[in-house]
């Protein structure tokens, strides 16, 4: 499953989430993966694209950060599987 997530620094402390960034890495549990992430220019928000078996994995993940971080997480498809989906038989 694919998943893309919006990550709110609480109180815009970016240096808090790099700390632990630098020391303990992305703390993902088994089946998590990165895909690519981008940041704010200001440092307040991270967007990210990740992999994973199923949501409760993705909440295990966010249960690590989440005394520094918010987490809005959307299960998300690319567009062709998408309209395969819901597009009715031609």
């Amino acid at each position: 499953m694919l998943f893309f997530v919006i990550e709110h620094f609480r109180n815009g402390d970016y240096h808090a989430v790099g700390a632990r960034f630098r020391a303990k890495g992305r703390m993902m549990p088994a089946g998590v993966e990165f895909i690519a992430s981008w940041i704010t220019p200001d440092g307040s928000t991270c967007f990210q694209a990740m992999s994973a078996p199923d949501r409760a994995a993705m909440d295990a993940w966010a249960a690590n950060w989440s005394d520094l971080v918010g987490f809005e997480i959307h299960e998300v498809e690319h567009p062709p599987e998408f309209w395969a989906r819901v597009s009715p038989a031609a």
